[in-house]
């Protein structure tokens, strides 16, 4: 008898009652104006993948947990994700009006407030983290070790938006190579921190499954991107629910631009069978994560 598929889609009502008992507590429990309040939730309920939180979730089942404890770990992940949106979006960088079909924050109320929004979740992801782990009976030292992994996942972040945006060290390094390095950090560093995050909130971890874990990541953030760039290249804004065209207007460098959109899809294949070679060693447990890793891989918005 054929075992049913695994939808990886299934906790997501559970993430999203997180995100929501988060939002409803801004203000009394942690004294948010009302003005930036309905800023945060703005920018942390909109319509998303919850990619970021998926991952953490799955993760924690791979490495034999259950799949809840990553809740406080997948909220702060997605706060961090959702800040990095707000602020990708301002006039400054990448200077966007539509987000996920809807109008960006800044332009929903002011530049200034988009600003304000973006610090307060990226601050406010930290406490939080610390908060839930411990209302989950996480330990400390746990705690810890997720909030540093949150913040290298958020530092890489941020310095894959510098080389992305104002430029690189070495621009006359060859193109794979610097798309590869951009790409690895300002996309692939928080999935790997979220899958990661989540597999250490699994009290079954090991130091060989979380090895398996972090390579699949690795994988799996970059097939991710290059199909983002693909997208971008080949989808509408009405398919995506945001501009598309804009890499090469701006003169981003992108897998497309530097190996062509064939070669593209090649990697990306190459890609989800690295992913999958690491994660079937992880046993049906990791089955969640796997259908999950394919989705991301083969999405068109």
């Amino acid at each position: 008898m054929t075992a049913p598929a695994i939808n990886p889609l299934d906790p997501l009502p559970e993430i999203d009652a997180a995100l929501r008992r988060l939002t409803a507590t801004l203000g009394p429990d942690f004294g948010l104006p009302p003005s930036l309040a309905d800023a945060v939730t703005y920018a942390l309920l909109g319509p998303g993948k919850r990619i970021r939180p998926l991952l953490a979730w799955h993760a924690c089942v791979a490495a034999g947990g259950e799949g809840a404890r990553s809740l406080p770990s997948g909220v702060a992940i997605e706060l961090v994700h959702a800040f990095s949106l707000v602020h990708d979006d301002l006039p400054a960088l990448d200077n966007d009006d539509m987000r996920r079909g809807r109008p960006t924050l800044h332009r929903h109320t002011s530049e200034a407030m988009a600003i304000l929004a973006g610090d307060e979740m990226l601050t406010l992801a930290f406490r939080v983290l610390l908060r839930q782990a411990g209302a989950a009976q996480l330990s400390p030292s746990l705690a810890a070790s997720l909030a540093d992994e949150l913040a290298r996942g958020t530092l890489a972040m941020i310095h894959g938006q510098v080389l992305d945006t104002l430029g690189v060290p070495d621009p006359s390094a060859p193109a794979l190579e610097i798309v590869r390095l951009i790409h690895e950090q300002k996309t692939g560093a928080l999935i790997r921190a979220a899958v990661r995050m989540g597999a250490m909130c699994s009290d079954s971890v090991t130091e060989d499954s979380l090895t398996h874990l972090t390579a699949a990541a690795e994988a799996m953030g970059l097939a991710f991107q290059i199909a983002d760039d693909l997208l971008d290249v080949e989808s509408s804004a009405e398919e995506v629910g945001k501009a598309t065209g804009k890499d090469a207007a701006l003169g981003k460098r992108t897998y497309p631009g530097a190996i062509g959109a064939e070669a593209c899809r090649a990697e990306i294949q190459r890609l989800r069978a690295v992913t999958a070679q690491h994660l079937g060693a992880l046993g049906p447990g990791a089955a969640g994560l796997a259908a999950l890793s394919d989705q991301l891989a083969t999405r068109t918005k």
